[in-house]
């Protein structure tokens, strides 16, 4: 084949030419990642039994969704925790090359299997099925020097205004918000205070119930001769300290009643406060972005980048954010690397052969062929599945050496053969591919 190419030099210009094109298309179009995909795809479901022990998360939670779980499509296996504050966790492990958004539509599946056992009150706080992603992309964290702003002011004004934005970029898959420190109404009961009632907290939950919710009252009018119809408008949710603590509880008789606040103290904080998050030494709130599957790192961090500075500027005073971790740190490394290494084996190739050949000519071969091997190198990446990641550029680094090494020894071997006493530039090179090929091909 070789003889081919070396008789045929058009056609040898024109597929360097075509290799180095498709090159240049696959480097632009790779995906961009710090590691390749070689973690299996899992799948994250999550529910929340308010009050339970981890005992009881286990025994009314976890096996009764394990065992309509277990068995779906394409899975490995599964792992799952339950904690004391009521939080159930399974992972669900699949073969690698499961199509991750079918795993999770299984899944979710199911778990719809499962509601009809579940416990009412985890039902109600519903059963949450998410994809997940094995590696961070990035870490933002949000954080307030201004005393007026603690960490549940932070937490909530990320969650109206910043992940909103995050989890709308292209490529991004999950954006974690650590630790629920979302505004919640808290009632703290008081247990002396209730008892001297008699009152337990399944009363108080019932009274919540009844008295906090949405609801369609209809309305009247429709059917009458009158001219006109009217809608009945319902108050809804309760939302201020004060209804709540309004609400009734029980009668006392005579006209008294036994409200909320008589047996309970209400306040307006956190859902959870088990998780305090610090940066820079102030509260605040972390969050993780994770990239799907075959997207590109470096453009989804710059949108990233360009959306957290775009919110900087209409930030309260006080608030501010930092990035602590970022792939791109060590992507730039990698490609800056690759570069360096590039630079460096151009250098060395020209110096080597040029005093050693002491020909121009015949420096300036091995300057061409090898950029049109690693360039080309890109469309093979693309064909394959590949993409560009630490490994993947590690390895080219590796090749440059090999390439620049062939490049030398095919050149060196056709001088040799003018030593010898060739004449023809075209039969020097045929006589020495003939006996290097073999030489090549190895290395």
């Amino acid at each position: 084949m070789f003889k081919t190419f070396i008789e045929r030099p058009v056609l040898s210009t024109v597929i360097s030419i075509l290799i180095t094109i498709l090159g240049i298309l696959g480097l632009i179009s790779l995906p961009i990642e710090q590691y390749p995909e070689i973690a299996p795809p899992t799948v994250q479901v999550t529910a929340t039994y308010t009050g339970a022990n981890a005992e009881t998360v286990l025994n009314s939670v976890i096996i009764p969704l394990e065992e309509q779980i277990n068995g779906v499509e394409n899975m490995t296996y599964m792992t799952s925790t339950a904690a004391n504050d009521g939080n159930a966790n399974i992972t669900v492990y699949f073969k690698l090359g499961t199509d991750p958004d079918m795993a999770a539509v299984n899944v979710q599946n199911r778990v719809a299997r499962a509601t009809n056992v579940l416990p009412q009150v985890v039902v109600q706080t519903g059963v949450q099925t998410v994809k997940s992603m094995n590696a961070a992309l990035m870490f933002v964290a949000l954080y307030s020097d201004n005393p007026d702003y603690d960490g549940t002011y932070v937490q909530n004004y990320a969650n109206i205004n910043i992940v909103p934005r995050l989890q709308r970029v292209s490529g991004v898959g999950q954006v974690s918000v650590f630790g629920a420190k979302d505004y919640s109404m808290r009632i703290w009961i008081d247990p002396e205070k209730m008892a001297n009632y008699s009152v337990s907290p399944s009363d108080v939950q019932a009274a919540l119930q009844e008295q906090n919710l949405e609801a369609a009252p209809g309305k009247f009018g429709e059917n009458a001769q009158g001219t006109y119809e009217y809608v009945i408008k319902y108050k809804g949710r309760l939302n201020q300290k004060e209804q709540y603590e309004n609400i009734v509880i029980k009668s006392l008789g005579g006209n008294n009643f036994l409200r909320l606040k008589d047996v309970a103290r209400i306040e307006l904080g956190a859902f959870n406060y088990s998780v305090n998050n610090f940066a820079m030494g102030n509260q605040g709130v972390a969050m993780g972005i994770f990239q799907t599957s075959g997207s590109n790192a470096q453009e989804i961090i710059a949108e990233l980048d360009k959306i957290l500075k775009e919110s900087k500027a209409n930030f309260p005073k006080g608030m501010n954010y930092i990035i602590p971790y970022d792939t791109k740190t060590f992507l730039d490394a990698s490609i800056d690397k690759v570069v360096h290494t590039l630079i460096e084996a151009f250098i060395l190739v020209f110096i080597v052969v040029y005093i050693f050949l002491q020909d121009l000519r015949s420096t300036l071969i091995p300057g061409i062929a090898v950029p049109v091997a690693i360039v080309g190198t890109f469309f093979f990446l693309q064909m394959f599945g590949f993409s560009i990641n630490m490994l993947t550029l590690f390895a080219m680094i590796l090749a440059i050496g090999i390439v620049v090494d062939d490049a030398i020894v095919v050149v060196e071997a056709v001088h040799a053969k003018f030593d010898e006493g060739y004449k023809d530039a075209k039969q020097a090179t045929l006589s020495a591919m003939n006996d290097i090929t073999g030489a090549i091909i190895a290395i």
